[in-house]
C-alpha cells in the first residue's frame, strides 16, 4: 500500500522544497504519494510544479497531488506535515510593530513574548479545525508539526486531538551541534550529545568526542572577546549549559537583556531581525514561482529537517533517534507535566517513542518552568475561552514583565487584539481595559 504525505500549508514552498529533496533521497521513498494542499492557488501550483521538478532531479517517481480542499488532501494520509503560517508576513510585521510602539523589543517574535502569544492565539482556531479533520479522515496518521510557536502548539493540539500521535520537530538540537563540531574543530558524526529541554530552550546536556567531554573546551572558548560578546555564550557561562537556540532567539526567553540598550549594544542584538528573515522568504518564493514560470533549473539540497527521516524510519523500520517535541507526562520529572518538552525520541516502525530524561538541573528548570508558565496560560485562554488569560500569559512572560508596568502589559495586549480580533476565537475578541 502506497504511503501518503499531505503537508498542510505547502505553499511554504522553499520549506517544502527541501522536505521533498530529503524524502525523494530515500529509494525507499521515491514512490510515496505526497499530497500538497494550501489555501493560496497561485502558491500550491507553484509547491506541485517545484515538487515535480525535484521529484524528477532525484531520480523518484511520486504520485504528486495538489488540492484546495483540506479534507481531500487529508483522506488516508499516513503522515501530515503541518507548516502553516496564520496571517504570513502582515501579521508578523503587527506583531512587531504594535509592541515596539509600546517600548517592548523583540527579535524574533514567534515563540514567547507579545509576538509568541498572539502567533499561537490566531493559530490555534486552524489547529483545532486541522484536528478535528485528521480525527475523522486519517485517524491513525502521525501529525508532525512545525509551525511555531512549538511549545505552545503541541500542548494545544495535544490537548484537543490526543497526545499520543502529535510530534512538534525543529532542527535546533541538529544545528547547535552541528556549529558546536565546527567550532570545536571535531568531526560532527563523531560527535555524542544528549539535549532536553522545551522548544528553543533547550540545554545541550553532555557534549563528547570518543569519549571525552567537550565542555571543557568549550569553556575556555567562552573566553573569547567576541563570543562573550553572544547571549548563548553569556547564558552557558553562567549556567554551566549550553542553550539549543540561536542568541537571536535565546534573549526574548529570559528578562536579562532586551530591556537593557547597553546589553543590546554588548551583545549585538539585532531588534526586529524577524522581519529581515520574512522579507527574504517572501522574496526567495517570488524567484522560485519565477523560475518555475520560465522553467528554469531549481536548486535542490536537502535539509537534514527530522520529518523525513521520522517518515523513513516507520516506513522501513530503521531506527534512528530525532529530536521531538511532546506532552511531558513526567518525561523531564522537574517540569510541569501537562507542558511541552523537547526529549531524544526514538524512532521506528512502532511508531516515535519519546525517551525519559532525568531530572535537569535546577538552574536549567527554572528558567523551563517559566517559559512553560507563560505557555500554560496561553494553551488555557484558548480552551477555557478565557481573555483575562492572555493578559496573564502577557504578564509572566520574561521579556515583556522586564519592559513595562502591568497597566501597559494590559493595553498592550488591547492593541494587539484589536489588530488581530478576526484570527481569533470569538471568545477572546474582548479588549479588557488596564
Amino acid at each position: 500500500m502506497t504511503t501518503k504525505i499531505t503537508f498542510i500549508g505547502a505553499g511554504s514552498v522553499v520549506f517544502t522544497q527541501g522536505l521533498l529533496a530529503d524524502l525523494f533521497a530515500y529509494p525507499e521513498l521515491s514512490e510515496v504519494h505526497v499530497a500538497l494542499h494550501d489555501i493560496d492557488p497561485e502558491r500550491l501550483r507553484t509547491a506541485h510544479a517545484a515538487a515535480g521538478r525535484i521529484a524528477e532531479t532525484r531520480g523518484a517517481k511520486p504520485v504528486l497531488t495538489a488540492h484546495a480542499d483540506r479534507r481531500e488532501a487529508l483522506a488516508g494520509a499516513d503522515f501530515v506535515i503541518n507548516m502553516v503560517q496564520i496571517g504570513m508576513g502582515e501579521a508578523a510585521r503587527v506583531d512587531f510593530d504594535i509592541p515596539a510602539r509600546f517600548g517592548v523589543k523583540q527579535t524574533i517574535g514567534d515563540t514567547l513574548g507579545v509576538g509568541g502569544i498572539f502567533r499561537a492565539l490566531r493559530t490555534f482556531p486552524f489547529l483545532r479545525e486541522l484536528g478535528e479533520d485528521i480525527a475523522q479522515v486519517c485517524p491513525q496518521a502521525w501529525l508532525l508539526n512545525y509551525t511555531n510557536p512549538m511549545a505552545m502548539n503541541v500542548q494545544y493540539l495535544s490537548e484537543t486531538l490526543g497526545p499520543d500521535r502529535v510530534v512538534g520537530l525543529c532542527h535546533s538540537v541538529y544545528w547547535t551541534v552541528h556549529d558546536l563540531a565546527k567550532l570545536l574543530e571535531v568531526p560532527l558524526s563523531e560527535v555524542a550529545y544528549h539535549a532536553a529541554g522545551i522548544n528553543r530552550q533547550a540545554w545541550i546536556l553532555r557534549l563528547e568526542h570518543q569519549g571525552a567531554d567537550l565542555y571543557p573546551r568549550l569553556a575556555e572558548l567562552a573566553e573569547d572577546p567576541q563570543l562573550r560578546r553572544r547571549v548563548r555564550f553569556d547564558m552557558f557561562r553562567r549556567l554551566g549549559y549550553y542553550p539549543t537556540e540561536t542568541s537571536e532567539h535565546s534573549s526574548e526567553y529570559v528578562p536579562w537583556y532586551l530591556g537593557h540598550e547597553s546589553e543590546i549594544e554588548r551583545l549585538r542584538l539585532p531588534i526586529g531581525a524577524y522581519l529581515d528573515v520574512v522579507a527574504e522568504n517572501e522574496a526567495e518564493y517570488e524567484r522560485t514561482r519565477q523560475a518555475v514560470e520560465r522553467d528554469e533549473p531549481l536548486a535542490v539540497e536537502g535539509t537534514n529537517e527530522y520529518a523525513p527521516q521520522i517518515v523513513h524510519s516507520i516506513v522501513t523500520g530503521t531506527p534512528r533517534t530525532v529530536y521531538g517535541n511532546v506532552l511531558n507526562r513526567g518525561l523531564i520529572p522537574n517540569l510541569p507535566a501537562t507542558g511541552a518538552v523537547e526529549v531524544p525520541c526514538l524512532a521506528d516502525a512502532t511508531g516515535i517513542q519519546p525517551t525519559r530524561v532525568d531530572a535537569l538541573p535546577p538552574q536549567l528548570a527554572a528558567l523551563n518552568r517559566t517559559y512553560l508558565s507563560t505557555t500554560e496560560l496561553v494553551v488555557r485562554a484558548a480552551i477555557e475561552d478565557d481573555p483575562r488569560h492572555i493578559r496573564h500569559a502577557a504578564m509572566t512572560d520574561p521579556a515583556t514583565a522586564a519592559a513595562l508596568p502591568v497597566e501597559r502589559i494590559w493595553e498592550l495586549c488591547d492593541e494587539m487584539v484589536r489588530a488581530h480580533g478576526d484570527a481569533l476565537q470569538p471568545g477572546l475578541r474582548e479588549t479588557l481595559g488596564s
